[in-house]
């Protein structure tokens, strides 16, 4: 991105990343409780947001870790009792209220759901050894996206498990904990800000929401 500071804390519609997310999560249910996961350095940042926009009552911080793993686990930490889990990137902030509430019945009948998308481009498969590469059925690939949702029953043990390299998401140290994962169909458009062409999509894309379908009073 090229930003002095982590992407949720860029300005969207006069206000940070992180506060339609956060905003999003917080009207999806009225007991639903958030843990922010935040880098060391702007704990205080995201305390200024919360004290900004919302209030501390279902709110709590923690800082991050080395890797998503370990933040993740580092948040999981102030989860308690039988209860459905929702790890979900800050920067996919045009997240609905629907895709959260599919989520959340989903986990509860299968123990997990992983939201994607069906890959629109072609997709070929480098093999670097050989120096290389062939196509694959694009029929056959989808695009993860967050929430991912588990069931506590599965995701805490899971986190107990030795850090991999491989564990680029909940997902993977869910399999590599031995459990199948279930997927469900995501949102187009809830995408991930990472460049800032991101930015100026979300900008429009909120522009665009109704009422209805917004994840954020503008």
């Amino acid at each position: 991105m090229g930003s002095a500071v982590p992407k949720q804390f860029l300005m969207l519609h006069g206000k940070p990343v992180l506060y339609y997310t956060i905003k999003t999560f917080l009207e999806a249910y009225e007991d639903l409780e958030l843990v922010l996961v935040l880098p060391e350095d702007y704990t205080d940042l995201g305390r200024e947001i919360i004290d900004a926009y919302f209030d501390y009552t279902r709110i709590q911080i923690t800082s991050g870790g080395e890797t998503r793993f370990h933040s993740v686990q580092n948040g999981l930490r102030l989860v308690h009792g039988e209860v459905i889990i929702f790890v979900h990137d800050a920067v996919r902030c045009l997240v609905t209220t629907d895709l959260i509430h599919r989520c959340c019945d989903h986990a509860s009948q299968m123990g997990s759901a992983v939201p994607v998308v069906v890959a629109k481009d072609s997709v070929r498969l480098l093999n670097e050894e050989l120096n290389d590469n062939e196509v694959i059925d694009r029929n056959k690939v989808v695009l993860v996206q967050t929430p991912q949702t588990f069931h506590s029953r599965i995701l805490l043990p899971a986190f107990e498990i030795d850090f991999k390299e491989r564990f680029t998401d909940e997902a993977t140290v869910v399999e590599a904990y031995g459990l199948k994962i279930s997927l469900l169909e995501g949102e187009e458009n809830n995408i991930k800000i990472t460049r800032p062409v991101d930015l100026l999509i979300a900008e429009k894309l909120l522009e665009n929401l109704t009422p209805s379908t917004s994840p954020a009073e503008l």
